[in-house]
């Protein structure tokens, strides 16, 4: 509601400063834990470059979801499959193609999921 409507909020009572700095301070908490995990449990290394520009399937995931956890999750999973599946098609075709087209493939899906998502929405406003 702070971000909605700020005055909404504060006729209410709420400290619109203390909530927005509270929020700022738990996501930049969680997003260092999600650091540490990704570093010690995931790769058990640090390197650069690891994350591999997903923050941005992060956005996309966002506006794909429609601001709704239960469809941002269903998402997660999907481009998390689609990395999977990079993986085994890397594996599977013994290195036929460059590796560049396997990595680009979570990405580009992902781009296609969310050009989809977006078609049919968009059609139907223009009637």
């Amino acid at each position: 509601m702070v971000g909605e409507n700020p005055s909404a909020a504060e006729g209410q009572g709420i400290d619109v400063i203390a909530v927005r700095m509270a929020t700022v301070v738990a996501g930049s908490a969680l997003m260092g834990v999600a650091g540490a995990f990704l570093t010690l449990s995931a790769f058990n290394a640090f390197f650069f470059n690891m994350v591999n520009g997903r923050g941005w399937i992060c956005v996309a995931l966002v506006v794909f979801a429609s601001w709704r956890p239960g469809k941002a999750l269903g998402g997660a999973i999907l481009f998390a499959a689609f990395d999977a599946l990079q993986l085994r098609l890397q594996q599977a075709s013994g290195a036929k193609l460059p590796y560049q087209i396997y990595l680009m493939l979570p990405y580009a899906l992902s781009i296609l999921a969310l050009v989809d998502h977006g078609a049919p929405r968009s059609l139907s406003r223009r009637r």
